[in-house]
């Protein structure tokens, strides 16, 4: 009976144990935002932004590393509390789970191959021009809605589209501003990045629709990080070449949200 009394309190434990965890689910392939560092930790700007809102509520944080596609559903299911995985707020995502106030603003770009003669949006509307995508993006969605007569090549990962620009099958991609600057930082000789954003977008951080407390400490958290400068010390640590590439093009960097 004493053992059987143990189990059940070690039960008991185990399970508030769990329930005081925050448990944010993100895609740690993303560099600056989410990625696996050297030591095989998940690190990154959104890694630093849960761990604030972790802190601001009190709870341990627990990060699990779950494929972008799946993220959603493990919102949805009770999975996970939190998704902070470089998310766009879109009205279709919106259907289906709740966002927080932004907390960067960023753009569908363009990396462009070397000697494409693509230099601006406009270059991309002539007929015949080869663009690829990756499938599933706000960015191919994008490109089949307002380019209409390109020939359109539609990969199913980042490094692979990359290098259908590297290698000059194509004369574009398609992608958001970050991971633009990122690659082309890797293949400075073979791209060039036209970071003037095509379409606006802004990610927030998910959470589960009607958890409407969890939403205002979350919000309070963005409102103290954007006002005592946290944000920017987060940009020196993690995007330091990002912001000089932007600021070189006179774009606002992606924490200016107004």
């Amino acid at each position: 009976m004493k053992h059987l009394l143990s189990a059940f309190i070690l039960c008991l434990l185990c399970a508030c144990s769990r329930s005081n965890k925050l448990i944010i689910g993100t895609d740690a392939t993303y560099p600056p935002f989410e990625y696996v560092d050297e030591k095989g930790q998940i690190s990154g700007v959104d890694i630093e932004v849960g761990r604030e809102i972790a802190k601001a509520l009190g709870r341990e944080v627990e990060f699990r590393n779950i494929n972008f596609d799946g993220l959603i559903t493990a919102l949805r299911t009770g999975s996970i509390d939190l998704v902070i995985s470089s998310m766009t707020a879109t009205p279709e995502r919106r259907q289906s789970i709740d966002f927080s106030e932004p907390y960067v603003k960023t753009g569908l770009s363009i990396l462009a191959a070397k000697d494409s003669t693509v230099q601006s949006t406009a270059d991309l509307k002539t007929p015949g021009r080869k663009i690829v995508v990756r499938l599933g993006t706000t960015g191919e969605h994008w490109v089949r809605e307002n380019l209409k007569e390109a020939k359109i090549v539609a990969l199913d990962a980042d490094v692979s589209c990359v290098m259908e620009v590297v290698n000059a099958n194509v004369d574009a991609w398609v992608y958001d501003q970050l991971s633009i600057m990122n690659y082309h930082s890797k293949h400075s000789d073979k791209t060039r990045a036209l970071l003037a954003p095509l379409r606006e977008e802004v990610w927030a951080v998910g959470l589960k629709q009607g958890d409407d407390e969890l939403k205002a400490k979350v919000n309070d958290v963005l409102a103290r990080m954007r006002g005592d400068g946290s944000f920017g010390k987060l940009a020196e640590r993690f995007m330091a070449k990002e912001k000089q590439m932007m600021t070189a093009q006179g774009l606002p960097f992606v924490f200016e949200l107004k």
